[in-house]
């Protein structure tokens, strides 16, 4: 059995406020003639398909435009959700598309029921389960003693009834502990939405989603494929791909990556204003990539960016490394915790990880847990 895993299309997503639309249909097409050379069982999306619960239109257009062209190679489709997804939205239609072969996670309600394929050596088990949090897992197992992501993830896939003596893959979309992050992912403060690698015990391939980062969690068994896009600079250093995977006998498993070209690369360089302007530095340089320019002029250009920008039309960000701001953060940070409240660190540090800042109700909580600690409740 030969599929492919995806995972993180985040489509509609916006990187610096500059739409990713172009480049996610340039990508998403590269990918199909990858399906098409590698002749793939199926293909896994293994959550995230976009970046927000409610996708503008061009990201829904785009979506449907590529399921419309995998459903025409008669190729089985199976997706869930992420935490970036509305499991509602994602799965509308889900009954409808079955019939084309294409097979949406339902909003999970206690069960999961697998989607079977078949090859020469028999039947292999896919097992869609959608992003969960504990909340969703203990209303409908409120015995179970769920207190955690992974007593969760445990208990959904206890209750999923499993025949480990077949091939059995389960596509999920979680933050599994040891697994390497980068800024533009969404973890919880203090890692409480980690699941431990133990929950997955018996699988044959875990097709996971979430981290952006392509990596396997100890084993190729268990693996993020990463997304196809760079959606951060924190990801300058990716290697994008497609991973390939295969399933034999029982226990025989192979992977493969494809890489992945963008369009436009992602990346980061730095130098003096005269040396990244000189043409002897940019001829020949893929000058239309999206760049974080990194200045180490000691005094500040005036009108770099647009002075940059005829040259480098999709500068994205601009920032200076020298004396002056290498000393200003180390003073900075020292005096933030000296004159801001715990209130406003934590806040910090939640929009730091998450990418945005807390909403009202969770500073409510934040300011009652913290005044809770000072008088020594907790």
């Amino acid at each position: 059995m030969k599929f492919i895993h995806l995972s993180d299309l985040h489509l509609g997503k916006r990187v610096n406020e500059i739409s990713m639309t172009g480049d996610q249909a340039y990508i998403l097409t590269q990918i199909l003639n990858i399906i098409d050379a590698e002749q793939p069982d199926a293909v896994v999306i293994a959550g995230d398909v976009y970046d927000k619960s409610v996708p503008p239109a061009e990201a829904v257009t785009l979506f449907d435009g590529f399921l419309c062209r995998l459903a025409e190679r008669s190729l089985p489709v199976l997706i869930i959700s992420g935490n970036h997804d509305s499991p509602e939205r994602l799965a509308f239609g889900g009954r409808l598309m079955e019939g084309a072969g294409i097979h949406l996670s339902p909003v999970y309600d206690g069960k999961v029921e697998p989607v079977t394929l078949s090859d020469s050596r028999g039947d292999v088990h896919f097992w869609l389960l959608p992003f969960v949090k504990p909340a969703h897992v203990k209303r409908y197992f409120p015995d179970a003693g769920i207190e955690s992501y992974t007593d969760a993830l445990r208990t959904a896939v206890e209750n999923m009834g499993v025949d480990f003596t077949g091939r059995n893959v389960l596509v999920t979309h979680q933050f599994v502990t040891g697994a390497v992050t980068c800024e533009s992912e969404e973890i919880s403060v203090g890692g409480s939405d980690n699941v431990d690698i133990s929950v997955f015990g018996g699988f044959d391939y875990v097709a996971l989603g979430h981290l952006h980062g392509p990596q396997n969690i100890l084993s190729n068994r268990i693996r993020y494929c990463g997304t196809p896009l760079k959606y951060s600079f924190s990801e300058a250093g990716h290697h994008k791909s497609v991973t390939v995977v295969e399933l034999g006998e029982k226990g025989s498993l192979h992977l493969q990556t494809i890489p992945l070209n963008p369009r436009h690369d992602l990346r980061e360089i730095r130098g003096a204003f005269a040396e990244l302007t000189d043409k002897s530095f940019y001829q020949g340089t893929a000058v239309e990539d999206y760049l974080h320019i990194i200045l180490t002029d000691e005094e500040d250009v005036p009108e770099a960016v647009g002075q940059l920008r005829v040259i480098y039309p999709n500068l994205m960000k601009l920032s200076y490394d020298n004396t002056r701001t290498r000393t200003n953060r180390v003073i900075d940070a020292a005096e933030d915790v000296k004159r801001k409240s715990p209130l406003e660190l934590f806040e910090e540090l939640y929009e730091i990880q998450n990418n945005q800042p807390m909403s009202e109700v969770q500073r409510a909580f934040a300011r009652e847990l913290i005044e809770s600690i000072r008088e020594g409740n907790v």
